[in-house]
């Protein structure tokens, strides 16, 4: 965890270490959230859909585990 300080003009320096790590250069912009007390700073990206895209994709597939679940819920129906 970092400490920051915070200006008499509500200015944060995010430290060097991490705008490199979150590719944040000038102009960057970010987003900042309260969740329920607690304060985070995210990267805002101009397209979160693209900046989304393929972060599923490592793991089993949700769409074949609907339409899976799918095929046995019409068995069950059938033996009924």
């Amino acid at each position: 965890m970092t400490q920051l300080t915070i200006s008499s003009k509500g200015w944060v320096v995010i430290p060097a270490a991490m705008r490199a790590k979150y590719r944040l250069k000038p102009g960057s912009h970010v987003r900042i959230v309260d969740y329920g007390g607690v304060l985070s700073i995210l990267p805002a990206f101009d397209d979160p859909i693209a900046a989304s895209a393929g972060i599923l994709t490592a793991g089993a597939s949700l769409t074949r585990a609907v339409v899976a679940e799918h095929v046995r819920e019409r068995g069950r129906d059938r033996k009924r």
